[in-house]
């Protein structure tokens, strides 16, 4: 009896969570490339406004660390800024503007050396926003 590998059947995925976001081109557990996936993190909990702020402080650090690099360093320090005036003024809620800035800020950081930062600060403002 020669007992050897079953070829695995084309299409089908290994069923793998990579966890947090991701949108670049996988690879399954057989080598088999995987393509439009989207995967990304859901928020737990509740998010408070000072977790907010640890991460968007953070954020911008990254931000002015890296600025040589960055193609949209003026539009990501501006969102920054919005975020930041947004918090300060809790009792003036800017929801629309801050769902905004949690929609558009992964899309502008993909690919870049804030991306880990910008994409945490998106699912912050996100959880404090539900």
């Amino acid at each position: 009896m020669v007992v050897g590998r079953r070829r695995p059947e084309p299409g089908h995925g290994s069923g793998i969570s990579i966890g947090g976001t991701n949108n670049a081109p996988l690879q399954n557990v057989v080598g088999q490339n995987i393509s439009n996936i989207h995967q990304s993190a859901s928020v737990q909990g509740t998010i408070d406004i000072d977790a907010v702020r640890g991460l968007l402080a953070a954020f911008r650090a990254d931000v002015d660390r890296n600025a040589a690099d960055l193609q949209n360093v003026t539009v990501l320090r501006a969102m920054a800024d919005t975020v930041d005036t947004s918090l300060a003024t809790p009792d003036v809620p800017q929801v629309g503007t801050l769902r905004g800035i949690a929609q558009a800020l992964p899309a502008l950081v993909v690919g870049t050396a804030v991306q880990q930062g910008g994409e945490a600060l998106a699912n912050a403002i996100g959880g404090l926003l539900s």
